[in-house]
């Protein structure tokens, strides 16, 4: 635990929402079931294994010590969450959490909730990718974008803020998507998006007739019982690319797991789409790096020709 409390101890006020600590990654033996993250004013500790109450004490002790010192006067909030493979339990260890807590990233506000459930409704691991299309939409304005499994949409808002003209977003889940039309309020572009709670798999059609798209972002889940398996499903997407991509179109290609690599996408989209070419791979977060860029998120790049082949 003591890589993690010197990161504490030496940590500076961040002024938006990031990652300060991933033992996740690897770098910090003995530490590899703890992550720490700000969403302003809260920290979430969250430990993906058991911990005793004497660890949260100490750590919270260093919480309190450092932040009297680089924000005075302020109160601390802190939440603990332990990831256990069935259900998450969260805990407000410190302070209050906002009733509408709103954060910001490069200008941007995305509504999240730290108290309830797994997952927080903004990816800061995402946070390269998200302005990989920022930058892309500056650079192609009036562009169309499709984000498929869009949860709550923040591709979408980064996309529209930096200049495309339309973005559909498709999610099964009603609930992400209706924050989805929240955030995009937040930051003033809600005209230019629509939200479809379809299944995509059975939606085709619908997606079809409205493309084609300037880029596609594809960021499903690598695993989620009863609804998409990486494995299985990634090449029932990758197949459809090509008809949807409009010429020298873009798709963002996602998939976060340890369990594959890029190997893994670079063959799939080789078979199922064997017209589109490479382009990058889009770095993740400092704060995100791992001992193996191959077990860490996979955000890859491809372009459509500028004409059949």
């Amino acid at each position: 635990m003591q890589p993690l409390l010197d990161a504490i101890a030496t940590l500076s006020r961040p002024t938006q929402a990031c990652r300060v600590f991933h033992g996740r990654g690897g770098l910090h033996p003995g530490c590899e079931h703890w992550a720490l993250d700000f969403y302003p004013p809260v920290w979430l500790l969250t430990s993906f294994a058991p911990v005793e109450e004497g660890e949260l004490a100490r750590i919270g002790s260093a919480l309190a010590a450092r932040w009297s010192e680089i924000a005075p006067g302020e109160p601390l909030n802190w939440l603990f969450q332990h990831r256990d493979e069935n259900r998450p339990v969260n805990r407000l260890m410190a302070g209050a959490i906002p009733d509408e807590h709103v954060v910001e990233e490069d200008g941007l506000r995305f509504l999240v909730n730290l108290a309830h459930g797994q997952n927080h409704g903004f990816f800061l691991d995402m946070a390269e990718g998200r302005r990989w299309v920022r930058r892309w939409a500056q650079a192609r304005p009036g562009g169309r974008v499709l984000n498929l499994f869009a949860y709550t949409c923040a591709f979408s808002v980064a996309a529209l803020h930096a200049g495309a003209a339309s973005a559909d977003n498709y999610d099964m889940a009603r609930a992400p998507l209706a924050i989805g039309r929240r955030n995009h309020q937040l930051n003033g572009v809600q005209d230019r998006a629509s939200f479809h709670a379809h299944d995509i798999f059975n939606s085709w059609g619908k997606i079809r007739r409205g493309g084609p798209y300037d880029l596609i972002v594809l960021d499903p889940p690598s695993y989620q019982k009863g609804s998409f398996v990486a494995t299985k499903d990634y090449a029932r997407l990758a197949r459809r690319l090509p008809e949807l991509l409009a010429p020298g179109g873009h798709a963002l290609v996602c998939l976060n797991t340890p369990k594959l690599g890029t190997q893994f996408l670079h063959e799939l989209l080789a078979t199922e789409a064997p017209g589109l070419a490479f382009i990058e791979r889009v770095a993740n977060p400092a704060s995100f790096a791992d001992v193996s860029d191959e077990r860490a998120l996979k955000v890859l790049v491809y372009r459509q020709p500028m004409s059949p082949t």
